[in-house]
C-alpha cells in the first residue's frame, strides 16, 4: 500500500489553486479524474435548538489542509462533544476541500533513478483534495449555551491538534444572549 505523503509536503498555499473539473467535458480538463473527499459530514448535533454562544475555530496564518486531516479533526471534536454535551451542540464544518493536490510518484530502491526520470516541475496526478483556509477564516463552528464553555473550548482544542498549523478558539454571542440580557 503506498504511504500517504505528511500534510508539510502540501500545507503551504504556493501555487494557484486547481479545482476545475468538468462532467461535460472531462477529458479537456488539466484535472482528469477529481479525489474523493474524506470529509462527507459537516453538520452535526442539534440544528433545531437556539444557543447562546459561538465557538470558532479560526486560522492564525494561510494554511491548506487536506480533507482527511479535517475529517480526523471533526470526529475528534464531534467525539467529545457527543460524549460530554449529548444533544446539547450544533457543530458545524465550515471550511471545504475542494483544491485538488497533485503528487508526482517517486519510486525508491535499486534501479529508481532510471525509472523516476521524466519531466521536471511535471503536473502530477491529482492524490487528494485540500481546502484553501485564509487568515481569519473559520474551519470549525460550534454553538453551545455559555454554560458549556470549556466543553466546547476542550473540543476545539482537540480538533487543532490534528490540524497542521497555528489556531485560535474565538468566542462570539449571538442575539439569543443578547435579548436574555436586556431583559434581564
Amino acid at each position: 500500500m503506498v504511504k500517504l505523503r505528511p500534510g508539510r509536503c502540501v500545507r503551504k498555499i504556493n501555487s494557484q489553486a486547481w479545482s476545475r473539473y468538468s462532467l461535460r467535458k472531462p477529458k479537456k480538463n488539466y484535472v482528469k479524474a477529481l479525489p474523493r473527499t474524506s470529509l462527507l459530514i459537516f453538520n452535526m448535533g442539534a440544528r433545531d435548538k437556539a444557543f447562546d454562544t459561538i465557538f470558532t475555530l479560526t486560522a492564525k496564518r494561510d494554511i491548506q489542509l487536506r480533507s482527511n486531516s479535517l475529517e480526523a479533526a471533526r470526529q475528534a471534536a464531534n467525539k467529545y462533544l457527543e460524549r460530554e454535551l449529548a444533544n446539547a451542540y450544533f457543530m458545524r464544518m465550515v471550511a471545504y476541500p475542494h483544491n485538488v493536490i497533485r503528487e508526482k510518484k517517486f519510486a525508491t530502491g535499486a534501479g529508481a533513478d532510471r525509472i523516476s526520470q521524466g519531466m521536471t516541475l511535471s503536473f502530477g496526478r491529482p492524490s487528494a483534495v485540500a481546502a484553501r483556509v485564509r487568515t481569519g477564516q473559520t474551519v470549525i463552528e460550534v454553538k453551545t449555551n455559555i454554560v458549556n464553555r470549556k466543553v466546547a473550548k476542550e473540543a476545539l482544542k482537540r480538533a487543532s491538534s490534528k490540524l497542521s498549523g497555528d489556531f485560535a478558539i474565538i468566542t462570539k454571542e449571538t442575539a439569543v444572549q443578547a435579548k436574555v440580557a436586556s431583559a434581564a
